[in-house]
């Protein structure tokens, strides 16, 4: 009877953190999913956050995505969070040797704050880091160099910035390619840009912030077609969210507009979508109906750590 208790309590420790099972050498992993802002969300005691606070466990991080080439021992970043550092760390750990070297790159979309302040971690009162290449189109370039404190990661050298241009793709590697794209949205210091990313075999597209999906010049729909993974705006579920903000001030598109949108496309269509950016009040960051019924539309709920091969 005690040998049996003791491979009892083995196999229960070793359930407890199970070998992670990447599909490839080459992917892009979610690094978080919730909203500028996170979740729990600063002065909430809504329903939505009240029981969240003093739960780190369970606190959603800020919308980025990683890609990762273990051939290579390089990784990229989709935007630099305030939840920069932890979410570095996870990248890492998808590397058999990786450090800061093997981020290649950070390439951000614009100067909403989940966007890009994870850059603070990079300076003198953090890594102090060394040329750490940061990808930025001219405004946003211009925003960074220009005000402080982001200047001083410039002049200290911490970030090496390199800037973009609407849809002009650049190499990543080879077997990697990236293209920006402008999209529109509240650019009050910057233009705001999504990515699409190609590999031999496989794309992506990443939108995480637009107004409505009419006021692009482009279609959505031809957009999703034509890659193999969607991940979008999820922003709000309801207008009813917010009932003391004004939400014409903070457009974006509605999960259900979405939906909508897409109801008449084929399912394998709709199954390239995936909703990220979710803010705090948005019921699809907690594993309850609405995603659910969102699933059984055919369409898909981002959730951290999930992967997408690439190859």
């Amino acid at each position: 009877m005690k040998g049996l208790a003791i491979l009892l309590v083995i196999l229960v420790l070793g359930c407890a953190n199970p070998p992670r099972e990447d599909p490839s050498d080459l992917f892009v992993v979610i690094l978080g999913i919730a909203q500028d802002a996170g979740s729990p969300q600063i002065g909430c005691n809504k329903s939505c956050c009240k029981d969240l606070w003093g739960k780190p466990a369970e606190y959603q991080k800020v919308i980025s995505l990683g890609i990762v080439d273990r051939k290579n021992n390089s990784v990229w970043m989709l935007d630099a969070t305030p939840d920069f550092k932890e979410q570095l760390d996870h990248l890492m750990s998808y590397l058999p040797n990786g450090d800061i070297s093997s981020l290649k790159g950070v390439f951000l979309t614009h100067a909403h704050i989940g966007h890009y302040t994870g850059l603070m971690d990079l300076g003198r009162e953090a890594m102090g880091a060394s040329s750490v290449p940061v990808f930025a189109m001219p405004k946003m370039k211009k925003f960074l160099t220009t005000n402080g404190p982001w200047s001083q990661l410039v002049t200290l050298e911490n970030i090496a910035i390199q800037e973009l241009k609407a849809d002009s793709m650049i190499n990543l590697n080879p077997n990697l390619r990236l293209t920006p794209f402008l999209v529109p949205h509240r650019d009050e210091f910057s233009e705001t840009v999504g990515y699409k990313v190609e590999s031999e075999s496989k794309s992506f597209i990443f939108i995480p912030d637009i107004d409505k999906w009419h006021k692009w010049n482009r279609s959505i729909k031809t957009e999703v077609k034509n890659t193999d993974y969607a991940f979008l705006d999820g922003a709000f579920f309801s207008e009813t969210e917010l009932p003391n903000r004004d939400m014409s001030e903070i457009p974006h598109p509605y999960v259900p507009e979405t939906i909508e949108l897409f109801a008449q496309e084929s399912t394998k269509t709709k199954q390239k979508i995936i909703f990220i950016h979710l803010n705090h009040t948005n019921p699809l960051l907690r594993d309850g109906q609405e995603v659910k019924k969102v699933e059984e539309l055919g369409f898909n709920v981002g959730r951290e750590g999930r992967i997408y091969p690439l190859e």
